[in-house]
């Protein structure tokens, strides 16, 4: 055997062991390996035929081009044809100086042919005189993997798999991963299962390839594991939702987004979004601050009120106060309908003026009120830690479990609250409700046709609110009936539902309420309001909507006549010269008691400190509500932030007197 029968036939045993794994290229410009092969013989060893100053071989040169540039990737180093031992001089040389060569470049595609071969390992020439030389060739043959009738498409599919698996391990964060792991594992993500070992799997790719220190290792690795199940994930359905949460987006748009891709409209979440992760995130930063005691909650009592926290009292329950004084008898009154125009007043003046000549109170509870129906809630052990942004850990909780006005919702979304007639619509998910208006001339508003006058249009894709309102309001309102309607254009979460519409007619402000689930697609006839004048004159809801003019029964309480006061009181924020958000006015009534659960936690109340575990709290809100008890301060409330006003009927000494006073 030839030393060059030698060397090639290490060449070839080299490149039948590659080519039992994945093959790749690093060099695109093949005759740059060729004159690379000549040029590395050293001066005066090129044992070329005919001592030609060039090789011109066809067949070796044919396998050069085209095999000397491959590689096979081993524990994330590269392997070459040329990485042999034992070959003869000078070609120990020549096969050192390529593998350097080509391993010092990066890889630049996959490597596919069409031939089944290339070179051989022998040939024939016939001499002068007639006798045969044989020639000994590089030679190797391809294993079936390697060998496709369109190299380029395959080369370019495997290319676009690499990018996508890069960005995807440089990219996906590990809580991203995490999250969407805890998502399946409690059965919060729809067909979660069927994406399981899938990031799985990626994650351990992505963890390995964390670990790697220099970029050629960190770039083999990418095209070592290109084929495997998890590479693609980040252009999947579930990589989209990888990524939204990796890019810090909100983890309800994050998933809504996912089961808007993946699953059928209909389709209900069956559980609050909370990840374990997130609770135990939360639980340690509660035990840590020693909160455990303060989640529970109860409705307050009238003798868990300090005196010098009520504005007013009744004089037949000032004993049962909390540091309270003694009792004195209080004269009867006649409930009855306000007959004659009441005096208008500010509640400023209210307070200052009227209330310290007070000895009995009663407010006249209008349907329209319903929705300011409110429960003062309390810790149930004493000196628990603050959980609240004010010291005392008094809470409260208005009807459908709202802490503020649909009102300044609105205006905060930048509607227009100042038109002389408004309709709002309000709900409390991240579903895409829709408020359509028909006007008597039978103009269709709604999100398609807004016309100047819906001016808030919410959770219509993009950034979806957990507070979200509708606006419509006219400056010049068209006499006739206008008919209201509310439409679920996308039903994204598994929340009791319900919404409020409000209505205000020149400063007099109406609240009807839906407390049934809106289906996706699904059109709730809200009902309709007749406008003369430029004013409402008439209010026509349909019976599914709680509120009107008609005197129905509300937490023991008969709405549309006087009701007894028995406590006033600002909202536990504003107690003691504190000054923590928007200021209530909760006038306690006789007799009113919720015999339903209601929240005694909301993300709004939080101190600093827990804000960043809102959507753990927001579950624990709906799972420690508090349990109805015979004593609990309830009654009604009324927002800084709302315009509206009360009927109140005050007697004195020698005095009664009914004032519409205005908050």
């Amino acid at each position: 055997m030839s030393s060059f029968d030698h060397f090639a036939a290490l060449v070839a045993k080299n490149f039948d062991r590659m080519s039992k794994g994945e093959l790749f290229v690093t060099i695109d410009d093949r005759d740059l390996v060729w004159d690379a092969y000549l040029a590395a013989f050293p001066e005066g060893t090129n044992p070329m035929f005919r001592e030609r100053t060039e090789h011109d071989c066809s067949c070796c040169k044919q396998f050069i081009r085209n095999i000397g540039n491959v590689v096979v990737i081993e524990g994330n180093t590269l392997k070459t044809v040329w990485d042999v031992s034992g070959a003869p001089a000078p070609y120990d040389v020549v096969a050192a100086e390529l593998d350097r060569l080509v391993k010092s470049q990066p890889i630049t595609g996959l490597f596919r042919s069409k031939e089944p071969r290339y070179g051989n390992k022998q040939t024939i020439e016939r001499a002068p005189d007639g006798t045969d030389i044989r020639w000994d060739h590089f030679h190797g043959t391809l294993a079936s993997r390697h060998k496709t009738q369109s190299p380029a498409e395959a080369r370019g599919a495997y290319a676009s798999t690499v990018a996508v698996f890069k960005r995807g391990l440089e990219e996906v964060t590990d809580y991203a991963i995490d999250t969407v792991l805890d998502l399946i594992r409690s059965g919060n993500l729809y067909r979660g299962q069927e994406h399981l070992a899938v990031i799985q799997g990626f994650r351990q790719l992505k963890t390995t390839y964390a670990k790697l220190t220099t970029d050629s290792e960190r770039d083999a690795f990418v095209w070592s594991n290109a084929s495997t199940p998890g590479a693609r994930v980040r252009n999947s359905a579930v990589g989209t939702l990888l990524q939204d949460l990796s890019e810090g987006k909100d983890l309800e748009h994050a998933v809504s987004a996912f089961e808007r891709i993946m699953a059928p409209t209909n389709y209900k979440r069956p559980k609050a979004l909370i990840t374990q992760s997130m609770v135990k995130n939360a639980m340690a930063t509660i035990k840590e601050q020693g909160l455990e005691t303060a989640l529970e909650r109860r409705p307050a009592k009238l003798e868990d009120v300090s005196v010098n926290n009520v504005l007013w009292v009744n004089n037949s329950v000032q004993g049962q106060m909390k540091d309270g004084i003694e009792g004195l008898l209080m004269e009867s009154v006649t409930q009855a309908k306000p007959k004659g125009k009441a005096e208008d007043i500010g509640i400023d003046d209210f307070m200052t003026q009227v209330v310290s000549k007070t000895t009995a109170m009663d407010v006249f509870v209008r349907n329209a009120l319903q929705s300011n129906f409110m429960v003062l809630t309390a810790p149930v052990h004493d000196d628990v830690q603050p959980l609240f942004k004010w010291a005392n850990n008094f809470g409260w909780s208005y009807d459908g479990n709202i802490t503020d006005s649909i009102k300044e919702k609105v205006k905060r979304a930048g509607g227009n609250t100042n038109a002389p007639v408004r309709v709002s619509l309000a709900w409390f998910d991240r579903d895409d409700l829709d408020i359509h208006v028909y006007e008597p001339n039978e103009n269709h508003i709604f999100f398609g046709n807004k016309g100047g006058k819906l001016d808030v249009d919410m959770n219509a894709g993009g950034r979806c609110s957990d507070e979200p309102v509708e606006n419509v309001s006219w400056v010049n309102p068209k006499d006739g009936v206008h008919r209201v309607a509310v439409h679920n254009y996308c039903r994204r979460t598994s929340s009791p539902g319900g919404f409020v519409i409000e209505v205000e007619n020149h400063g007099q402000v109406y609240q009807f309420s839906y407390t049934g689930v809106v289906l996706d697609k699904q059109t709730i006839d809200v009902g309709s309001f007749t406008v003369r004048d430029g004013s409402i004159v008439s209010i026509d809801f349909t019976k599914d909507m709680v509120g009107g003019g008609i005197s129905t029964e509300k937490w023991g309480v008969n709405t549309e006549q006087f009701v007894p006061v028995s406590t006033v009181m600002l909202s536990p924020n504003h107690w003691d010269e504190n000054e923590v958000g928007n200021k209530h006015w909760f006038f306690m009534l006789d007799g009113c008691r919720n015999d339903e659960p209601v929240r005694g936690i909301y993300n709004e109340f939080l101190a600093s400190g827990l804000e960043k575990h809102r959507k753990v709290f927001e579950v624990l809100g709906e799972k420690t509500k508090c349990a109805p008890t015979n004593e609990q301060l309830s009654g009604i409330g009324f927002s800084s932030t709302r315009e509206d006003s009360a009927l109140i009927r005050v007697t004195g000494a020698n005095f009664r007197k009914d004032y519409n006073v205005k908050f």
